[in-house]
Order: structure tokens, then C-alpha cells, then sequence
């Protein structure tokens, strides 16, 4: 099918559910020149000089850069600031011709992890309509979801993606920490923020990786890794050892959902099983929001009403406030800073916890998040609403890959399982996710 074809099929799905009483609400903004940029990309492709990703419709989540779309971070603060630049993201998708039709929803500066803080509305789960699609890369989940985009981009904080994967029942790649430049990226947390693809399938999304990833110079953090062989990620392989991770969930029957998986898995490809437990897991939330509030609060101080739209404090939604308010109150000087400096040195703890499982087993595999979303609109408090970050938050900590993979659903709303492998060990992990994947097949 033709580029352009295709993308007015999902142009009509978006106007039909998207658009019209904003039934998702996935989408801010639609790119006005996107069926010129799809013509031009069929052009390419019948001289046969298309790149990797002709073809392919992409989202981009509201907090990466695209030149002349609107950076609004779904916020009220930044609703007409248009992106002077491309993030190098972009630069390396535009490169390989993938067609960008739009900027997705999200939480309000990738603040939140149900979707529901954009100061433009709530996005649904396609899924399930009356419940949250996780957060903070909502719109991206929510536009792959629902048949809008083949593939999307979003950034992760602590769960950003693989939440919204696993809620919406697709998947999403948080890759290693400064394997892809954050360049053009409006973070939440510079030292925790990984910007990653999410798709229909492990396939898609290994696609997109490979075209993203790799050292840059604007960005001083990022560092050349292992390029992914696509040819190499069907294949299945051997001697693998999966970790389970020893962790105690209320909701038994997500565990026992994930338990069933691994079982199947063991035993179609004749792969060993290993209890992992890591130590004082259960401070993860703990060690990581401290951080958070810490880096959100300076990363803010731009957004003083005098060089990007309005002021962030007269314009921002109460989450974006909590965080904030949050920061100041822990950089005060008579704290000395010691509260980062102490949540520093546990974020160090879990790196050596991990970093030890990592040389026993080749993966570690758990639930995405030991609960079910809630409905959108239902109170829940906000220890509650964090608590989602639980078993996601570890691996932005010691900054390795990590990805969301669907493998069912309870009471008609999807579950994912986390597959996680050590740093650098992004090509491992897509083969292993590949090979669950295949079960479902």
C-alpha cells in the first residue's frame, strides 16, 4: 500500500475517533504538511531511495521537539510555543523518511503516570474507554493502540512508556540510559529521561530503535551503542536464563498471569528459571521522586514568562505545582542538599543490586505494574497513583534497558510483562521479547 494511502486511512480513523468529541484525545496536533511529506516519500520509494522507515506513520509525543509543530508539553504554559528545531530524534527519523503526522497527548511536562494531567484533557485507552491509559506518554500509546500511527515515540522517567504499553496492549522500549540522544527532549529528569519507541510489535518497535539510537554530539551524555541487527532479533535464542523477579503483588492475578507466560516460555524453548531478589526494592519510589522533584525544579526555572510562553507557576496544572513545590521546599539551603546527595547514594545501592542480578541471569522479567489502571476521573490518592512506578522505576535508576510486552488481559484490559537486560544489551532483549512474543502468534 502507498505511504500516502495509508496515512489517509488513519487520518480518518483520527477524524472519526480521535477529533470529533475527542473519544481518545490522543492527538494535539496533526501535522498540516503531512500528505506532502507522504507523497514525497512514495516518490523515493518507486526510484528506490527510501530510507528504513518509508512508509511508516509516526507520533511524537508533545515533549520532543519537531520544527514548526507546537513543543506545548501538553501544557497550558508552552500551548503555542512552536519548536524552532528538530530533536536529533527527529533528525534521524526525517533522515530515513518516516512520515510524523502528528504531536501526541501526554501528562502535563511528562508529569504524571495515568494520562490525565494534560491541561487539553484526558486521553482514553482505546482498550478500555472508561479506564486511564498510563502515563506520562499516553497520546503515544493511545494513538498506536487505536489504529491512528504505526509507531510512536515517547520519553521515560520512571515509567513513562512502558506503563502506557502495558495499559493500551502494545509495546514500548525504554532503552539504555544515553544509548539515544535527549536532545530537543523538554525532561522531566535529565538524569533518569530516555527517549523510546512504542508499536504494535516487538518487530516495529526494534525498527525504530535502531534508527534513533547512537551517540551525539549535542548531547554529551550520549554514547555510541551496540547497533541492533534486525535480521539477528527473529531469531530465537539459546541457554537462556530468565530471572524472575522475587517481588510480592497484591493483584495475584497479574502474577499469575506473568507466571503462566514464563512457564510457556520455559517450556517451548528448553530456557532455565532463576529467582532474583533485589535489595530494598520496595524504596524505589522513594529513592527515585526525591530526584525527580529535584531535577523538574531547576529543569523549570527557564519557564519564567519572559522567554518561553507564560510563566510555569501561574500556568501549570496541580501536579506540575506538587513537583515543583516539591523541589524548592528539598533545595533549600539550610537542607544542604543532603536529600538529593542521600537519594544519590541509594540510586547507587540499586545500580550495584541490579548490576550483580544482571551477571547471574540474561534477563529479568516482572509485571510492568503490580496493579490495574483506574478509571478515568476515580480519586485514588497519591501515593496510590506513584505506587504505578513500582517495579518500572528500578531499571531508570540503574539506567538499563527495559521493555513492555503484551501477554493478555484481565477482565478485558491488557497486562504487560517487563523484560529487562543489562545495559547495552538492547539487541538480547528484543530477541528474548521476540521469542515471547511468538508464543502469542
Amino acid at each position: 500500500m502507498k505511504t500516502v494511502d495509508k496515512l489517509k486511512k488513519y487520518l480518518v480513523e483520527i477524524k472519526k475517533n480521535d477529533q470529533n468529541g475527542k473519544k481518545i484525545n490522543a492527538f494535539l496536533q496533526l501535522n498540516p504538511d503531512v500528505l506532502k511529506e507522504a507523497r514525497i516519500i512514495d516518490e523515493k520509494i518507486k526510484k528506490g531511495k527510501a530510507g528504513k522507515l518509508a512508509g511508516q506513520i509516526i507520533a511524537i509525543k508533545a515533549n520532543i521537539n519537531v520544527k514548526g509543530l507546537n513543543a506545548s508539553c501538553a501544557s497550558k504554559v508552552l500551548e503555542n510555543y512552536k519548536a524552532p528545531y528538530d530533536a536529533t530524534v527527529i533528525q534521524k527519523i526525517k533522515k530515513e523518511d518516516g512520515v510524523i503526522i502528528g504531536i501526541a497527548n501526554c501528562d502535563e511536562f511528562a508529569s504524571g503516570s495515568s494520562g490525565e494531567t494534560s491541561a487539553f484533557g484526558p486521553t482514553k485507552n482505546p482498550i478500555v474507554l472508561n479506564y486511564v491509559p498510563g502515563g506520562s506518554s499516553s497520546g503515544s500509546a493511545a494513538a498506536v493502540a487505536a489504529g491512528f500511527c504505526d509507531m510512536a515515540l515517547g520519553s521515560d522517567t520512571g515509567c513513562s512508556i512502558r506503563l502506557p504499553a502495558s495499559f493500551c496492549g502494545v509495546v514500548g522500549i525504554k532503552p539504555t540510559y544515553s544509548s539515544v540522544s535527549r536532545y530537543g527532549l523538554i525532561d522531566l529528569s535529565m538524569s533518569l529521561d530516555q527517549i523510546g519507541p512504542l508499536a504494535k510489535n516487538v518487530s516495529d518497535s526494534s525498527l525504530l530503535l535502531s534508527v534513533i539510537m547512537g551517540k551525539d554530539e549535542k548531547d554529551s551524555t550520549s554514547q555510541e551503542d551496540k547497533k541492533i541487527n534486525l535480521n539477528e532479533v527473529e531469531k530465537t535464542p539459546k541457554d537462556i536464563t530468565i530471572g524472575v523477579l522475587d517481588f510480592v503483588i497484591k493483584d495475584k492475578n497479574i502474577q499469575k498471569l506473568i507466571d503462566e507466560k514464563v512457564e510457556e516460555v520455559i517450556q517451548k524453548y528448553g530456557w532455565k528459571i532463576k529467582k532474583i531478589k533485589i535489595g530494598n526494592i520496595d524504596l524505589a519510589v522513594e529513592t527515585y521522586y526525591p530526584m525527580v522533584y529535584v531535577e523538574f525544579f531547576s529543569g523549570t526555572r527557564k519557564f519564567d514568562g519572559r522567554r518561553y510562553g507564560k510563566k510555569i507557576e501561574d500556568a501549570a496544572g496541580p501536579e506540575v505545582l506538587r513537583r515543583i513545590l516539591g523541589g524548592s521546599e528539598i533545595t533549600k539551603a539550610e537542607y544542604g542538599g543532603r536529600y538529593y546527595h542521600n537519594s544519590l547514594i541509594a540510586k547507587k545501592i540499586f545500580s550495584d543490586e541490579l548490576a550483580k542480578a544482571f551477571k547471574k541471569v540474561d534477563c529479568i522479567v516482572s509485571p510492568v505494574t503490580p496493579k490495574l489502571p483506574h478509571k478515568i476521573g476515580e480519586k485514588i490518592s497519591v501515593e496510590d497513583m506513584y505506587a504505578y512506578d513500582a517495579l518500572t522505576i528500578p531499571h531508570n535508576l540503574y539506567g538499563n534497558c527495559a521493555l513492555s510486552l503484551p501477554i493478555g488481559k484481565i477482565d478485558g484490559i491488557p497486562v504487560g510483562i517487563q523484560i529487562a537486560c543489562d545495559k547495552f544489551q538492547e539487541q538480547r532483549m528484543l530477541q528474548i521479547s521476540m521469542a515471547f512474543e511468538k508464543l502469542n502468534s
